[in-house]
């Protein structure tokens, strides 16, 4: 047993090599944890299955330690890795993101393989040629066939399976007390890992937004920005943070009894039941707030201005008020008018198209029944496989 600092001796040793029906493989480090973390209530709750998580590097199993009662282990090199796999017994390795590392865990060929993604969102990062490596690849909706089907070549289309999103089906305890004020929530998203994955509206119009919502009267204005933001490697965008921060700071310093937070630690699942109008960019948060608050006021961000382009990639934007440069110097007035908008059919129609049409509770027993099918499935094969060898082993012999 190596010695990593803060590691749990519950660390991997060869001799303790875990019985767990599925392991949970995250690969990267704490500022990506929250992929990981959003899917530990659901294996958490699965008392009849066994899930352990490996990890890949130090500093995320000891942010780990004492988070979940999942058992956590931690294999940092590649042969460790082998090692483990080759003594283990899993029905399947799931997959949260598209860390690179995870290809070498697909060299177990004893279980299915499954990408489960961290959210549901219109960001291009959600559909990768990676997906191709999985036996199965688990998607929320109709909206999420349509993006592959739009993205991919050569991709088999039987490999995706819609299940919905087993995250919103968790009862999660309120992040902020009643009031009677209307609660305005501005949850921006992060740049991303490149341009074309820039999706956050922090750096082009986020103090104008928390402006606005400061000017609706009788508010309760809440800025929920993603977990990357707050040191984002982008120096506008951790600029415009910290203005953004000073100007809610500033509004609850004018009005004590507003109830006006920062709430950058929450989680944002606690955050929408407080919530009566959402303003966020495109990414899993405006869809999080859809499926759980479909008749609730949504407002969308476009930092490029393309409004063809946002309605081609992201249907929920025709059932939203939009902020761009077109229309941002109007949001004060524009809010009163959204605040007092109500769902219709079509936004219903829009959240049955992103999720299946699934309702609370549904999403849970769906993923866990594909995923029983994924393993049995799997292990069919493989057992047509050892008799098709067997027989050939004979035959030449």
């Amino acid at each position: 047993m190596r010695d990593f600092g803060q590691v749990d001796p519950a660390g991997f040793d060869l001799a303790d090599v875990p019985s767990a029906d599925i392991a949970l493989y995250f690969p990267d480090g704490p500022p990506k944890l929250y992929q990981l973390t959003q899917w530990l209530p659901v294996f958490e709750g699965k008392n009849d299955v066994t899930t352990i998580v490996i990890v890949r590097q130090v500093d995320a199993f000891n942010a780990l330690h004492g988070k979940t009662p999942l058992r956590v282990i931690l294999v940092p090199r590649y042969e460790d890795l082998m090692a483990l796999l080759d003594r283990a017994n899993f029905g399947a390795v799931v997959y949260v993101n598209n860390g690179w590392t995870n290809f070498q865990a697909l060299s177990f060929q004893r279980a299915v393989h499954i990408h489960v993604n961290h959210g549901e969102s219109d960001k291009i990062c959600m559909v990768s040629n990676q997906a191709k490596a999985y036996d199965k690849v688990f998607v929320a909706g109709q909206a999420a066939i349509e993006r592959h089907e739009a993205a991919l070549a050569w991709f088999d289309q039987s490999h995706l399976v819609r299940v919905g999103r087993p995250q919103l089906d968790l009862e999660v305890s309120p992040a902020l007390p009643p009031t009677d004020r209307t609660t305005i929530t501005y949850a921006p998203t992060w740049e991303g890992e490149d341009e074309a994955n820039n999706y956050s509206s922090v750096d082009v119009y986020g103090v104008r937004i928390i402006q606005a919502m400061v000017d609706h009267p009788r508010s309760r204005i809440v800025y929920k920005p993603h977990p990357r933001v707050a040191d984002s490697d982008d120096p506008a965008i951790r600029s415009q943070h910290r203005a953004i921060v000073a100007a809610v700071n500033q509004a609850a310093s004018d009005d004590p009894s507003a109830g006006h937070c920062i709430l950058e630690g929450a989680d944002m699942l606690a955050v929408i039941p407080s919530t009566d109008v959402l303003i966020a960019d495109v990414s899993s948060v405006s869809l999080d707030f859809l499926y759980l608050k479909p008749g609730a006021p949504l407002v969308i961000t476009d930092r490029r201005t393309d409004r063809s382009g946002l309605l081609a990639e992201s249907p929920v934007a025709s059932v939203c008020h939009v902020v761009d440069a077109d229309s941002i110097d109007q949001l004060s007035d524009d809010l009163r008018a959204v605040v007092t908008s109500s769902g219709d059919a079509s936004r219903r129609s829009i959240r049955d198209h992103y999720f299946d049409g699934l309702e609370p509770g549904e999403s849970t027993e769906r993923f866990w029944a594909e995923l029983d099918s994924a393993i049995r499935e799997h292990d069919q094969a493989l057992q047509s496989l050892s008799r098709i060898r067997t027989v050939r082993d004979g035959t030449a012999s």
